[in-house]
């Protein structure tokens, strides 16, 4: 045989073993960085940091990485979100270890300018948006902004209010736009309340809320205007939160509400003005242990999930010596037991529009219990009761399937394509 056919009976083996080691070795490589990558739950599963320190919060994130995929600095009147190198820092952090975040850093309070801090001294909020959008790409999801809007105007003691300061709110606060608007407002609520009138619609309350306490607070104002997405929690009157300006809602899930209830408003809400919601397991008690048991969370964010909310997370605070705040080994397991199902078996889909339950035009009704109040300035009127007992039967009968909402000329009910629509005043199955 001449050499170069000798040369030839060699390589061409010799080729043909590394063609193949080189196939096995992408193929290992492939299965091992996919089975190391971290699964899609088609969702934000996370946590709401309420910690004070940048080393708890890289605590937690270490603690939860593996089977979260959102972190929520939640921290808007603790000394970090005044602090813009440790919000950065923790930011930082969390987006490395593959986690998208909400930022909370705290609230533009017309009446006190000296407690603004570094995010609300700027001229613009472009400026801000622009750095974390180059910072942390599309990990940065929004910011959380304000607290419970809806809740507080459902709870306040608006009487006590009213009757302690009267005429005099203008001397409460000082002069700005939204101020003078709410004053008037404010007037001819008292008048009515006063005369003992019961409101022949309430119009006029939705209105208070939507354009003076919402869309006249500077700071959603700012957000929008940057058009940076904004994210809060809140236990009532969804439907008007959306009005107002956010573009997602934390239905909170706790204090011994019905969950069903809650994610009924919050989904039907969030559907018919087409806007993202989600989910925030909070506290069942006021003293520890505060949060459920880590079966009760699990059961919870598995009806959020089925139910389609695009964020799921878990509230954690206080910080009182734990090493990962008030969350418990049993608690932070059931969530980690809610990941490793949701990325991993076939869970059912409740998300459908199936049913739609059509409240009054701007009932804001809290639907909490027969004695919640009506925009927190109105005890029950003559429609409560068959509200009341319309939501229990439909609830009882669709769960998780059944969407609340409200009449709408902006937003009518036919716009969605529900298998049954049911109205307040109609016969329920």
């Amino acid at each position: 045989m001449d050499s170069p056919s000798r040369i030839m009976k060699f390589l061409i083996p010799s080729f043909l073993i590394v063609i193949l080691a080189v196939s096995m070795l992408a193929v290992y490589m492939s299965y091992s960085n996919g089975s190391q990558a971290k699964a899609d739950p088609n969702a934000y599963v996370g946590i709401a940091f309420g910690g004070n320190t940048t080393a708890e919060a890289k605590v937690l994130i270490d603690k939860v990485k593996s089977y979260t995929n959102l972190f929520i600095l939640d921290s808007g009147r603790n000394p970090i979100s005044k602090n813009q190198s440790s919000v950065e820092e923790i930011c930082d952090y969390a987006v490395s270890q593959g986690l998208s975040i909400i930022v909370n850093l705290g609230i533009k309070d017309v009446t006190t300018p000296s407690s603004w801090n570094w995010f609300w001294q700027q001229q613009s909020l472009d400026s801000i948006k622009q750095n974390f959008t180059q910072r942390w790409g599309n990990k940065f999801l929004g910011i959380y902004y304000n607290d419970e809007p809806g809740g507080l105007q459902l709870d306040a003691d608006w009487w006590k209010f009213y009757s302690t300061y009267g005429q005099n709110l203008s001397q409460v606060y000082p002069p700005h736009p939204a101020i003078t608007a709410l004053i008037q407002e404010y007037m001819d609520l008292w008048t009515a309340m006063s005369n003992g009138t019961f409101p022949i619609n309430y119009d006029l309350e939705s209105n208070f809320f939507v354009d003076n306490v919402l869309k006249g607070d500077p700071g959603l104002q700012n957000l929008t205007a940057a058009g940076i997405p904004a994210f809060t929690s809140d236990y009532g009157l969804y439907w008007w939160d959306y009005l107002g300006g956010y573009n997602t809602i934390f239905a909170e899930l706790g204090w011994n509400v019905s969950v069903t209830e809650q994610i009924a408003l919050v989904k039907g809400a969030a559907r018919m003005q087409d806007k993202d919601w989600g989910t925030m397991i909070t506290w069942k008690y006021d003293m520890p242990p505060y949060l459920d048991s880590g079966d009760q969370i699990y059961n919870q964010m598995l009806t959020s999930y089925e139910a389609g909310a695009k964020y799921i997370a878990v509230f954690n605070y206080p910080y009182d010596g734990g090493a990962y705040g008030t969350l418990t080994n049993d608690q932070l397991n059931a969530i980690q037991r809610f990941w490793n199902d949701i990325t991993t078996k076939k869970l059912a889909d409740l998300s459908s529009p199936d049913a739609a339950l059509v409240l009054p035009s701007n009932f804001g009704w809290g639907v909490r219990n027969p004695n919640d109040t009506i925009w927190g300035f109105w005890t029950s009127d003559n429609r409560t009761q068959q509200v009341a007992i319309v939501t229990s039967m439909l609830l009882n009968y669709y769960g998780a399937n059944l969407d609340i909402v409200y009449e709408d000329p902006a937003y009518p009910v036919t716009n969605v394509n529900y298998q049954h629509v049911y109205y307040w005043n109609s016969t329920a199955p």
